[in-house]
């Protein structure tokens, strides 16, 4: 009974040894593929990321103008401006309740040149995308954006614009 207890009593030393070691495995193991975020990373020194944007507008639109103003947002503004007519808040402007809606992160505008073209540097986090290209047929873009490494490319296409309504 006793040389049955002594290897109960290895056997459950000799899994938990196991165990740890597996745990530590794996933890190497996704340590290892973790983005290097020191000198050598593909980030700016300032750890911002250039944002390129692309305008695709469809084939149909004519000779619309390509240069049109873009928003990048830390919040989506018309979720923001929906809750704050939604709840009313007795003496707070809207700006002043969009400020505390977005922690201290700032807006960031950015214009499309003729080529429908654009580069901006964005801080990595989550952000909102918005823009509007009027012609005939008005579209307009609201995306949620990750924004994380050195270089990020969005495109503008009919096929990811939120609405597409008609100008009269």
């Amino acid at each position: 009974m006793n040389s049955q207890r002594f290897s109960y009593r290895l056997l459950a030393l000799a899994l938990r040894l196991a165990l740890l070691v597996a745990l530590g495995a794996a933890g190497w193991m996704v340590y290892k593929k973790l983005p290097d975020n020191g000198p050598s990373s593909s980030l700016s020194t300032s750890g911002q990321t250039t944002l390129q944007i692309l305008l695709q507008p469809p084939a149909d639109m004519g000779k619309t103008s390509r240069d049109i103003p873009v928003e990048i947002s830390p919040v989506d503004i018309m979720a923001v401006r929906h809750e704050f007519f939604v709840e009313p808040r007795a003496g707070q402007r809207f700006d002043e309740f969009l400020h505390q809606r977005m922690n201290g992160r700032k807006l960031i505008n950015a214009r499309l040149d003729s080529q429908g073209r654009a580069a901006v540097s964005v801080p990595p986090g989550n952000w909102w995308l918005h823009a509007i290209l009027s012609g005939e047929e008005d579209l307009e873009w609201r995306l949620p954006l990750s924004i994380n490494g050195g270089k990020q490319t969005i495109e503008l296409t009919p096929q990811n614009a939120y609405t597409r309504s008609k100008s009269f």
